[in-house]
């Protein structure tokens, strides 16, 4: 289907004109041949058309009567539009001419408007006047209110003073507002001349004020009512600071006031006054201890009034407990410190370290049930800085220290006076000997241990280090005193009487000691002697010992002496005198305990093979023949075998005698064969490598049969085998000296050629 020309042409201008109908009118057009030739595709469909015309007339009509409704409605709105839009045309152009007349009457009025200027100046002066003789009459009894506010304040009639005071107040600071905002400065100064009295009546409320607050604790559990109306009356001053403080328009002379803050200052300054000035401070022994109970008891009883009283006569936001509660702890701060700073015995830094650390936060104080749970000082800090502590518990340690000495030393001279008694030293249960030494000692250091537990472990193990320290110190003392005591007594024997009885007590009291010092540790997993004082306690057994030894080796060396000599060889009783001499120190040596008894055996007996063999290198004699040899062979096992018996049945094994050198140099002696002195020389230096050339060679001087060529090869041979001492050896033949053989071309022993 085609449109036909007229019909193109008379839509050419409305197309033109509506672009956007065209276009849809082509879009209808193509969905309309898109639906007709979907639905007329096949013959048979063509029978429906009058039905599907008929039903899209009807449809169009619907839809132009809807269109046309539509747009008459339309129609109808613009109309009514274009009726209001010239309305308002003739209301705008109305207004425009009232609107011009209006102005040419106002320019016609101007020169009647500078009369009324002159007409408000006077409507203001005279509200200015109006306003000065209202207040007038306040003005002239100003003085009177004074003379009136004054006697209130001496009657205690604190609310009535302040509410007259602060009407004064009031009218002063509006009259000094209205000057200040026109301008007039000058006449300030005549105003607060007039008013100057309120200076006066303020200063007088404060006084009284702060009076009250400083005698709060007490008002507040006999009579309330004035600390409250005091309270009432800052409250008031402070409510006006900030008012007049947010208009920041004006501010009076004198404010802001900021009695609140007066109020904090003047109670904390009471608080701190009242026990923690300079004159209540008692620093020495038990002055202190009377000082510190004081503050504690005061300081719960008055912290119970203010959490139980003053709590409720203040606001809340005061947070008076807390206020307190700080004030006493900063105060007690600055308050020790200031006691720390005098020169406090040791009973007085006890103290004050006691009191601060454990009993300040015990229940017997800040830890009180009846200041719990509001009072709560945890979170304000230690009372004493851990430096300050540290401080403290060291010049604690130092005061122990000077003391223990003194005692230390006080004991140390009276057990070298008890040597010189005539009596020997007491025993134990046992029968062992000892003395009070090491109880007096280890109570001593134990109490002091004891006592700095009382505080903290840092004081404990500071003490317990300073105790170590001191009994190392006091051993060195002691050996000290050991070695004059044995130089005195090698000038007279008979001084002290009892001198190996005092040194057995003394190896006793040294092992007591040694066993008691692991006690001190205040730690029982970790109780380990330190090795210096290990040391100590070894250096003084070892002392004890060598004067024990000295002792013996002076009774033997009359003996010893006599060695060895053709006398010995027939058969004298040499060194069955020897046994009765060690015999007799050995019952002395069974009054110390096994351990040192043992040791002192073991001593003995390489003392005695020493002291042997050294008096046979002495060269005092040679075998002169064979049968001589013989004879030294038998008494040399002869009194080895007599030595050993003794020692064994003195109870020191075999394996720890030292005596079996006796029996191996016999064999170097009896040996018959001289070529065979190099084998049986190596063996002996295998078994004795201490051993010197020197030895050796002064023993083949006793056999008296052997040649130089012997000997130089015995010599070669000990060169070609030197010996190393194997760990743990006992040394014999090292402290024996042998004599050095006289020159061969001294021609006289006084003088040489």
């Amino acid at each position: 289907m085609g449109m036909s020309a007229e019909d193109e042409r008379a839509a050419s201008p409305r197309d033109e004109e509506w672009p956007e109908a065209e276009k849809a009118e082509k879009l209808a057009r193509g969905a309309a041949l898109k639906w007709a030739s979907g639905v007329f595709y096949r013959p048979e469909k063509l029978e429906g058309l009058g039905h599907y015309r008929s039903r899209e007339t009807q449809r169009n009509s619907s839809i132009q009567s809807r269109l046309k409704s539509t747009v008459q409605s339309y129609l109808e709105g613009v109309s009514a539009g274009l009726e209001q839009l010239r309305s308002a045309a003739q209301e705008v152009q109305s207004v425009c001419q009232d609107l011009g007349a209006a102005r040419w009457a106002l320019l016609d009025s101007a020169d009647h408007f500078q009369g009324l200027q002159q007409m408000r100046a006077l409507v203001e002066e005279h509200v200015q006047l109006a306003s000065v003789v209202q207040v007038l009459p306040q003005i002239f009894s100003v003085h009177e209110v004074f003379s009136h506010t004054l006697q209130l304040l001496h009657g205690q009639r604190l609310l009535e003073a302040h509410a007259e005071l602060m009407m004064m107040e009031h009218l002063r600071d509006d009259i000094l507002s209205q000057l200040h905002l026109r301008g007039l400065s000058s006449a300030q100064a005549t105003v607060l001349s007039y008013f100057s009295g309120l200076q006066q009546l303020n200063e007088t409320l404060a006084k009284q004020l702060w009076d009250i607050v400083g005698s709060s604790l007490r008002l507040v559990r006999e009579d309330p009512v004035l600390f409250v109306t005091a309270v009432r009356i800052i409250e008031r001053e402070e409510k006006i600071d900030d008012t007049l403080l947010l208009e920041a328009t004006f501010l009076p002379p004198g404010r802001p006031k900021g009695w609140r803050q007066k109020f904090y200052r003047v109670l904390q300054e009471t608080i701190t006054g009242a026990h923690f000035h300079a004159a209540h401070m008692d620093a020495e022994g038990s002055g202190l201890a009377r000082h510190l109970a004081a503050l504690q008891r005061h300081i719960v009883s008055e912290l119970c009034v203010v959490k139980d009283l003053m709590v409720q006569c203040v606001p809340a936001h005061y947070n008076i407990l807390s206020v307190c509660t700080t004030t006493y702890h900063q105060a007690l701060t600055s308050h020790l410190q200031e006691i720390l700073r005098e020169d406090l015995d040791k009973q007085g830094l006890f103290l004050l370290l006691e009191w601060a650390l454990r009993v300040y936060h015990s229940p017997e104080m800040m830890g009180h049930p009846d200041l719990l749970p509001e009072v709560d000082v945890s979170s304000l800090g230690p009372l004493m800085s851990p430096e300050l502590v540290d401080q403290a518990e060291r010049r604690y340690v130092v005061k122990v220290k000077a003391s223990v000495l003194e005692w230390m030393q006080r004991t140390l001279e009276v057990e070298f006076k008890e040597w010189f008694r005539e009596e020997e030293p007491e025993t134990d249960h046992q029968g062992f000997f000892q003395s009070a030494l090491p109880v007096i000692v280890m109570q001593m250091l134990n109490e002091n241990i004891q006592v700095a537990s009382l505080i903290n472990d840092s004081l404990q193990q500071k003490v317990y280090n300073m105790a170590l320290e001191e009994l190392e110190a006091f051993l060195g003392r002691l050996r000290e005193a050991l070695v004059q005591c044995g130089k005195d007594h090698q000038q007279d024997r008979t001084v002290p009487k009892y001198y190996v009885s005092y040194l057995l007590a003394t190896l006793n009291n040294n092992l007591a000691l040694s066993n008691s010092v692991s006690s001190l540790h205040p730690d029982t997993a970790h109780r380990e002697v330190p090795a210096s004082l290990r040391a100590a306690l070894d250096r003084m057994q070892k002392k004890a010992c060598q004067l024990l030894l000295e002792e013996l080796l002076l009774d033997l060396q009359p003996l010893c002496l006599q060695l060895p000599s053709r006398k010995w060889l027939s058969g004298s009783q040499l060194v069955s005198s020897m046994c009765e001499v060690i015999d007799k120190y050995a019952k002395d040596f069974s009054r110390v305990r096994k351990p040192v008894f043992t040791l002192l055996l073991m001593e003995s007996e390489l003392l005695v093979t020493s002291q042997y063999l050294r008096a046979l290198m002495q060269k005092k004699m040679v075998c002169k023949s064979e049968e001589e040899r013989g004879q030294l062979c038998d008494r040399l096992l002869q009194d080895a075998i007599q030595l050993r018996e003794l020692f064994c049945g003195l109870g020191l094994d075999r394996n720890q005698q030292s005596l079996d050198a006796l029996f191996a140099l016999r064999e170097l002696i009896c040996l018959k064969d001289p070529a065979l002195l190099s084998l049986e020389v190596l063996g002996f230096i295998t078994k004795y490598p201490d051993v010197s050339d020197e030895h050796i060679s002064t023993l083949l001087d006793l056999r008296g049969d052997v040649s130089k060529e012997v000997r130089h090869v015995v010599l070669e041979m000990m060169a070609q085998h030197p010996q190393v001492l194997p760990e743990g050896y006992r040394p014999i033949f090292s402290t024996i000296l042998v004599p050095v053989p006289e020159l061969p071309f001294c021609l006289r022993k006084g003088k040489c050629a």
